[in-house]
């Protein structure tokens, strides 16, 4: 019994080293891992990149994308060869599987012939709600013609007559940037602006499968009355403000909540979480108490990021006070990038265009003037500028970005004749 009792004893001993060895080191290599993937992903995709282009692989003019759709949040998964897709939205391209929810994208084929257009009158579209306010001698100064090297017909902030029908039919002949490097970043702005186009000009793109909601009656609505819990969590609004607030933990690794807090006319990753509908639009707008709520979960993940609401008319932000440890949560975890998308675009949406240029703009200022984040930046330019509905307030954007951009002659954001306005300006 002696040495049974020993091995029993000597088992149990190797056991809690084990366990403590395991709790001391998994952290390190965690991080280590979070640290080196998005860095060696960023390489190997730039490298298929080149290899592509050294070997002719483009495509062709007048065609939409095929093969490798390069999304938002390539830093978490590679590019993926399939069939030619459009990317549903970008908040939900690659939202990870938490403790709850399902992982995947929401794609569909691009000449799919269930896509179709509405019928909605133009004056009704948000962007060129926005767009009316342009004198006339600002459109003739910002006016870009489709052949300019860095013209993309799914940006409507230079828009033209010509551009406003090329919309919807894709890009038709214009040139591609000669240099490899810059022509990798015009793919991905090309690829975001198709989709944040779409969102302002209110969706007049819709797949099939946005037609069959979820769930009957105004979900979103009732939830943030605080008649309804969310789906799957069983979360009323209040408890999200009382209850998660400052609750890092929670906010990181749960992906269900965010659909519900920010929703959008578009589909999510979570399939239980309704898509705004029109009513439902109309219901937030005149509802003080829904847009009353709306505040408080736009500063709850302001908090989760390191920024503070400092004036509620403007919408002007500025670092919080535990900014540092946010900062780095933020640069470390890129599906966040993802959900800022969703918060602007809601903003726009549901009652506060004016708070989207601010935040902006503070995104804008630290991933180029002050050197943080630097694992948003990309998203920064290709998303959430381009998420403003303001036309003027988006160009001011575009123009203080190229001015604070290091190399200017790989800034691809705005087309090559404005950017020689600009240099020639200051």
């Amino acid at each position: 019994m002696r040495p049974m009792s020993l091995l029993c004893r000597l088992g149990h001993l190797m056991s809690l080293m084990a366990c403590l060895l395991y709790n001391t080191l998994s952290p390190v290599f965690g991080w280590l891992w979070r640290w080196l993937r998005p860095r060696f992903l960023r390489v190997t995709s730039y490298i298929v990149t080149s290899a592509r282009l050294a070997l002719g692989w483009t495509e062709d003019t007048g065609r939409r994308r095929e093969n490798f759709e390069i999304s938002d949040d390539d830093d978490d998964d590679p590019p993926v060869k399939s069939h030619p897709v459009i990317v549903t939205s970008p908040e939900d391209q690659r939202e990870p599987l938490g403790r709850v929810g399902v992982a995947g994208s929401l794609r569909w084929p691009a000449d799919q012939p269930a896509m179709r257009k509405d019928t909605k009158p133009a004056e009704h579209q948000r962007d060129e709600e926005y767009d009316d306010e342009d004198d006339e001698d600002d459109d003739e100064e910002y006016r870009v013609k489709t052949t300019d090297e860095l013209y993309c017909c799914y940006d409507s902030t230079w828009e033209t007559e010509e551009t406003q029908e090329s919309m919807h039919t894709g890009p038709r002949g214009h040139r591609r940037p000669a240099a490899s490097r810059r022509y990798y970043k015009f793919s991905r702005f090309e690829s975001a602006a198709r989709d944040m186009q779409n969102y302002r000009h209110d969706y007049p793109t819709r797949p099939q499968h946005w037609m069959n909601p979820v769930s009957n009656g105004t979900p979103n609505l009732n939830f943030y009355l605080g008649h309804e819990p969310s789906v799957p969590d069983g979360v009323y609004i209040h408890t999200f403000h009382d209850v998660w607030l400052g609750d890092y933990q929670r906010l990181e690794y749960v992906h269900t909540y965010i659909q519900w807090l920010f929703p959008l006319q578009e589909p999510g990753m979570n399939y239980q979480a309704s898509p705004l509908t029109k009513e439902e639009i109309q219901g937030f707008l005149e509802n003080s108490i829904a847009k009353e709520n709306l505040l408080k979960s736009y500063k709850l993940m302001l908090d989760f990021y390191g920024i503070e609401l400092c004036d509620e008319r403007t919408g002007e932000v500025k670092r919080a006070k535990n900014w540092k440890d946010r900062f780095n949560n933020l640069d470390a975890h890129s599906h966040n990038n993802l959900r800022i998308t969703r918060i602007l675009k809601c903003q726009g949406t549901l009652g506060y265009p004016h708070y989207q240029a601010p935040l902006v703009r503070f995104f804008l200022e630290e991933t180029l003037v002050n050197g943080q984040l630097q694992s948003v930046k990309d998203s920064v330019l290709n998303y959430f500028v381009f998420a403003v509905l303001d036309k003027k307030e988006r160009r001011s954007l575009i123009e203080y970005a190229y001015m604070n951009y290091d190399h200017k002659d790989e800034f691809v954001w705005c087309p090559r004749k404005i950017q020689m306005m600009w240099s020639k300006r200051f």
